[in-house]
């Protein structure tokens, strides 16, 4: 039989430690003791209508639920060494929100965290916003679907991911990145995709300088680009870009076809290049 816990205050540490098969309801855990790890090493667990204020609330937790709950920035790190966790129309805005965790679903969720989710497995992201640096460093199969992120330096080192229908404003994302496709998005930012392996784009809308540059089997299937100079510099690549390219610059091997290219750069001392690039009218440079 389930165990209800409902209308409480909590501020001690540890308060509810070790929970099991119970709900939690219309709490608050906040308070002059200041208390951390409210539900630490519980399971079976739901968590509805509750407010946060305290650090570490759910670390070690495992098969649990999240739903129209709202973390203040006084909950640093709430999700670590967890897995099984399911989140829906949450509010975290508490620095590392999430680390070292595996099968976690968030939906529906506003995500304002910096360093958010450090050395994750299994997480997937719809309907979200999230603003965060370092969004998702060294993680590995993830899941994004209509996703508006802002931030910096997103996607470093990630391994398995696949992105659709998602709005990316970053920097230096995608760097070192492995088996990654985006599907019908935005990706805005400075130095995109820089040494990534097996990066695939298709349908995105692609801006900012110097993208994609000494990438390995890099691919872009019917994108547009915006103010994108010095493109795909030392890269193999195979691209079909819709409109027009500010610049290219130094393709290692394979092939970029768009309507236009402002200019072709090839004038490598480093390694011999033998990308080319078509422009549509069947003119060869």
């Amino acid at each position: 039989m389930r165990k209800i816990i409902e209308c409480k205050n909590f501020d001690e540490e540890r308060a509810l430690y070790h929970l099991v098969d119970a709900d939690v309801k219309n709490c608050t855990f906040a308070g002059p003791a200041d208390g951390e790890s409210a539900l630490k090493e519980s399971h079976n667990f739901t968590v509805s209508d509750c407010r946060f204020s305290l650090r570490y609330p759910f670390w070690h937790a495992t098969d649990f639920s999240v739903e129209r709950v709202h973390m203040d920035e006084g909950v640093r790190a709430p999700l670590w060494y967890a897995a099984r966790g399911q989140f829906r129309e949450m509010t975290a805005e508490g620095v590392k929100c999430l680390r070292e965790c595996e099968d976690m679903d968030f939906s529906r969720c506003t995500l304002l965290s910096e360093e958010f989710g450090w050395r994750c497995r299994r997480v997937s992201l719809t309907d979200c916003t999230v603003k965060a640096q370092y969004l998702f460093f060294e993680c590995k199969d993830l899941m994004l679907d209509r996703v508006s992120m802002s931030g910096k330096y997103s996607f470093q080192y990630v391994e398995g991911m696949t992105i659709r229908n998602s709005n990316l404003d970053t920097k230096d994302a995608f760097w070192h990145a492995k088996n990654v496709t985006v599907y019908d998005s935005v990706v805005k930012g400075e130095y995109l995709g820089w040494y990534s392996e097996n990066l695939r784009l298709v349908r995105c809308h692609i801006v900012g300088t110097q993208p994609l540059c000494y990438c390995k089997n890099l691919v872009l299937e019917d994108c547009t680009m915006e103010g994108t100079d010095l493109a795909f510099e030392y890269s193999d690549v195979e691209a079909t870009v819709n409109g027009h390219i500010l610049s290219v610059k130094n393709p290692r091997s394979g092939t970029v076809v768009a309507d236009s290219v402002g200019e072709v750069i090839l004038d490598s001392d480093v390694m011999a290049i033998e990308g080319k690039v078509i422009i549509r009218s069947n003119t060869e440079n």
